[in-house]
């Protein structure tokens, strides 16, 4: 392929708007911001779990709570009538009197038990409280650190969009100014070789692969025409003669 000099260092400066864009890419792709809001997700998704988990624990326990003490009121109303009956005095019976006196002795025990478990639960439904509010705390902060992260990431992207559009302005500019063919055949070549299609001759060093020419190549390289395009004979990337220190 034959292209006039000028045009082929040419090449290097749309290697070079390339090389930028794709290092806005890279960039764009790599901000530590999208890694921390996926960590981020991923927690708020836990800590919501454990939240559906919490509320239930807490809604169960209100719930024996209430039964705890919907048992113990009919109980005690009990023991007080049966208290009234014997401070009235209106049993008189032996027999009659001794069995409300068990019955009332009876009656204190079962107030008393349903008290202890009214207690027990009362001590768990405030524990599993306050897990609640502090896994609802936890996810409250996690949500205003994520919503910070993705303003700061969406801030960031923004910018790097709008580098990203100058440096594509530049690139079209730079390949519409250039023959069609040779642009076509260094995008080949940069598609297979890292986004590398062209490189200068640095004496006898390819800037591309970095190594450099045997004698025989940098022969064939300077007896080659000023508008021959010429391949490394290592990396196949187009030399650029004259491009470079």
């Amino acid at each position: 392929m034959k292209a006039a000099a000028a045009a082929q260092r040419g090449l290097l400066d749309l290697q070079a708007i390339d090389t930028v864009i794709a290092q806005l890419e890279h960039r764009r792709r790599s901000l530590p911001e999208h890694a921390q809001i996926l960590e981020g997700h991923k927690l708020r998704a836990s800590l919501g779990e454990s939240l559906v988990a919490a509320r239930t624990l807490v809604s169960d326990l209100e719930a024996e709570m209430d039964k705890a003490e919907s048992d113990l009121v009919p109980v005690k109303e009990r023991r007080a009538r049966d208290q009234r009956r014997l401070d009235g005095g209106t049993v008189t019976d032996p027999k009659q009197l001794s069995a409300l006196i068990e019955e009332i002795d009876h009656l204190k025990r079962r107030i008393s038990d349903l008290e202890d478990i009214q207690l027990e639960v009362m001590e768990r439904l405030e524990t599993a409280s306050g897990m609640r509010d502090s896994v609802q705390e936890e996810r409250t902060e996690v949500e205003h650190s994520l919503r910070a992260l993705i303003a700061s990431r969406d801030a960031l992207v923004s910018q790097i969009d709008d580098q990203l559009a100058e440096q594509r302005a530049r690139q079209e500019a730079a390949a519409a100014a250039l023959p069609a063919e040779l642009v076509a055949l260094y995008r080949r070549i940069a598609a297979r070789s890292g986004g590398l299609g062209a490189a200068p001759l640095n004496g006898r060093r390819c800037g591309g692969c970095q190594l450099e020419a045997t004698a025989t190549a940098l022969a064939e390289y300077a007896a080659a025409a000023e508008d021959e395009v010429v391949r490394c004979e290592e990396c196949e990337r187009i030399l650029v003669r004259g491009g470079g220190a």
